[in-house]
């Protein structure tokens, strides 16, 4: 019996990996799960595909010749919002660090699983998707959020927000007043609990501060053992 394909509505997915066997293998796995693919082998032509728009989301590699994925997901996150999961096979948490301080929305060592690639990619998309059944503006204090729209605004101000940072914001916004855990968070992103040295969270919620004018941490607070809390009195 073949495997059943789960509907994506077809979303288009941009892999961009010079291991062309690993390609191969994951365009096979992810087509048959209902994505569209579409593949580049080096970083400057991966650079121009996600460019050119049509695709829902970018799967990049770090070690790449011509241009290395750091650069690439820099140089995309100047004009383009699409969703990036990194991949690598470096172990080293900074390569990690150095991913999301550039705006990506996970990463992925290798090697790894094709069914955990299949999950964070149905993560991120869920995310992203943009299909809100919720109140579509929300207002807390200073700090307005258009959710359909996916914008928001920070004392009449616009926000240049990534696709995770916003996702942290409407969630904290929800609560506002209430405590939200790390494992609630990492829960709603990466569709898993939070580990005690991942600093994936840290490093999204300490640029969302900034983006916030947040100079003394006033909109979201920490709440040591706890989690975070959004304050219904935040002034920029």
């Amino acid at each position: 019996m073949a495997a059943a394909v789960i509907s994506v509505n077809q979303r288009s997915i941009l892999l961009v990996d010079d291991d062309t066997a690993l390609c191969s293998l994951m365009v096979d796995f992810l087509g048959r799960n209902g994505f569209l693919m579409k593949t580049a082998f080096d970083g400057r032509s991966g650079l121009r595909s996600a460019l050119a728009g049509g695709v829902d989301l970018v799967i990049l590699d770090v070690m790449m010749p011509l241009l290395d994925g750091f650069s690439v997901l820099r140089q995309l996150r100047k004009s383009s919002a699409v969703p990036i999961i990194m991949l690598t096979a470096r172990t080293d948490q900074a390569d990690r660090i150095t991913g999301l301080d550039a705006g990506a929305d996970d990463y992925l060592p290798k090697p790894f699983g094709p069914e955990e690639l299949l999950s964070r990619i149905r993560a991120v998309l869920r995310r992203t998707s943009g299909l809100i059944d919720k109140a579509s503006i929300l207002n807390v204090g200073s700090t307005r959020i258009d959710v359909q729209g996916r914008s928001a605004w920070r004392a009449g101000q616009p926000l240049d927000l990534t696709a995770v940072e916003f996702d942290i914001l409407e969630f904290l916004v929800r609560a506002a007043g209430r405590v939200v855990s790390r494992d609630e968070l990492t829960t709603m992103l990466f569709q898993r609990a939070a580990t005690p040295y991942e600093r994936t969270l840290d490093v999204h919620i300490s640029h969302l501060r900034k983006k916030l004018g947040d100079s003394g941490n006033d909109s979201i607070k920490t709440i040591r053992g706890a989690g975070y809390i959004f304050s219904y009195g935040s002034e920029p």
